[in-house]
């Protein structure tokens, strides 16, 4: 039996004339009452509730702002948010407006986003105070009050076209070191039905808190598009809530779902959590699962973390969920009109239990467009109509995806994919390296971390300068928590640096240190 998914009811093209965001508030006419948004704050003072007829009015309204100013459908509008409510109503504006959105992480230093921007070439940045802000930009910025202000405008009618066309534009990290523009379709919306039933158990009664910034695609499309688009209420904690604080909003929230990457598991777990009576189930994307972390929750909550698989090019397509839990050491099962195979180097699909690389076929409604001007790196990721994740993976008799490890040297930090020759090139601009190599390292069972190896020029440096040092190049959660110094960096015959050698070494403490 070969390691291959089709489906067995494909999911229906979404209609000719299209918009993604008028398909996320399509509830704004018949629960237009109903709280869509809630940001909630550990003490109930200050907190911001938006209702379905209420979000739907700021977001056209924002629409017809972007147009007054002379922006036009398929210009680039650069988001440089913090995590309020402005982000995705920011959002959905510009795609109401068949404008291109491009969220960004508010972390990242001038020096990055100004490279991101000269990819993008927007033609509006969306800024709030605080925020770095890209140089050498001829782009208009508009700040806050600019943006209250375009919200008040004469609601637009959404502009309606082809589900094909761009919809919006997120970066993730390649082996290259540099940061790829993946674009996405209108359609990416529509595909996301797959994970209703094939990952979360949504409803519209469903009240879901997803512990995540809103400039990540983690959170808008699980915590707010998804919920929004079936009719659920969302819920946010406000920026500054503690993960030790998030037990008692869950509770006093009657929270259904949550959602978080593993590490936010891991740290709410480090306090007492009260009682969850209206909790179903958990959430959790962007990094793998520890066991001893799942285990921690279920015993605490009495209840499942139901796990998914995905990346920025296809968002999540393996996944447990309530109706189909995935097998213990498994990333779950392919969602419900997906079509994904296991294929070896030759591009040929394994036998069942063979590892090989997990691809995702070009026909998949949620598969990006393509990287924005790299035509050439869009069509190497693909093995004739087979997209390559670039993880190793192996299906089992009963189609479960056990994953087996990456076929890159890419890093997780917190649920963003993360480069090591990005961060070694930052590194070794520090005048006491020499060279630098970086890899992810296991610290506890549950826990990894960034680490950067290093052969100084003289001296080793101390630990606080190289680390002021990665945070002046680097957004935050790019930066090494650790810093080892070598004699050499373990290499190959071809000269390659030997990533996974390091990581191995370290972990078993086998290299000589300096």
């Amino acid at each position: 039996m070969l390691s291959e998914f089709r489906p067995t009811a494909p999911l229906p093209s979404a209609p000719q004339a299209f918009n993604m965001a008028r398909y996320v508030l399509t509830h704004a006419a018949d629960l237009g009452d109903k709280t869509a948004l809630s940001v909630v704050t550990p003490h109930g003072t200050d907190e911001t509730h938006w209702t379905f007829r209420q979000l739907d009015r700021a977001v056209r309204g924002l629409a017809g702002g972007l147009l007054a100013q002379g922006l036009a459908p398929g210009d680039r509008v650069l988001l440089r948010l913090g995590n309020t409510v402005d982000f995705p109503i920011s959002f959905l504006g510009a795609i109401a407006a068949g404008l291109v959105p491009v969220p960004t992480s508010s972390q990242l230093t001038q020096a990055e986003i100004t490279k991101m921007s000269a990819m993008v070439a927007p033609n509006l940045i969306i800024a709030d105070d605080g925020i770095a802000l890209p140089a050498d930009t001829n782009a208009p910025v508009l700040d806050v009050d600019g943006l209250h202000g375009l919200a008040d405008y004469a609601p637009a009618p959404f502009h309606m076209g082809d589900p094909e066309r761009p919809g919006y534009i997120v970066f993730t990290s390649g082996t290259s070191g540099t940061a790829r523009a993946v674009v996405h379709a209108h359609r990416a919306i529509w595909a996301r039905q797959m994970m209703w039933d094939g990952w979360y158990g949504l409803t519209r009664d469903d009240r879901l808190m997803h512990a995540g910034a809103f400039n990540w695609t983690y959170t808008l499309g699980t915590g707010l598009m998804d919920p929004w688009s079936v009719g659920a209420t969302a819920l946010i904690p406000a920026a500054g809530t503690s993960s030790a604080q998030l037990g008692e909003l869950l509770a006093r929230e009657s929270a259904t779902i949550f959602a978080a990457a593993p590490g936010v598991y891991r740290q709410v777990l480090r306090g007492t959590l009260p009682a969850l009576p209206a909790l179903r189930h958990g959430l959790s994307a962007g990094e793998k699962l520890p066991a001893t972390t799942r285990a921690h929750w279920e015993a605490a909550t009495l209840t499942p973390i139901h796990e998914a698989y995905g990346m920025s090019e296809c968002s999540t397509f393996i996944s447990g969920a309530p109706n189909h839990p995935a097998p213990d050491g498994t990333l779950g099962y392919p969602q419900p009109g997906r079509h994904i195979a296991v294929l070896d180097a030759e591009g040929h699909v394994t036998p069942r239990g063979t590892p090989g690389i997990m691809a995702v076929h070009r026909s998949d409604p949620g598969l990006m467009l393509g990287y924005l001007g790299a035509e050439t790196h869009t069509k190497n990721r693909f093995s004739g109509d087979w997209f390559l994740t670039g993880d190793t993976v192996s299906m089992g008799p009963d189609g479960a995806i056990t994953f087996e490890g990456r076929s890159d040297d890419i890093m997780n930090a917190g649920g963003f994919r993360v480069s090591p020759i990005e961060v070694e090139a930052a590194m070794a601009l520090h005048p006491g390296i020499h060279e630098a190599a970086c890899a992810e390292v296991a610290v506890k069972d549950d826990a990894t971390i960034i680490a950067c190896f290093y052969t100084p020029e003289a001296d080793p440096v101390p630990q606080e300068v190289l680390s002021t040092h990665a945070h002046a190049q680097l957004a935050h959660y790019k930066c090494p928590r650790l810093f080892i110094p070598l004699n050499t960096l373990p290499r190959g015959a071809n000269n390659k640096l030997l990533r996974a050698t390091l990581r191995e070494h370290f972990e078993s403490g086998l290299f000589t240190k300096l």
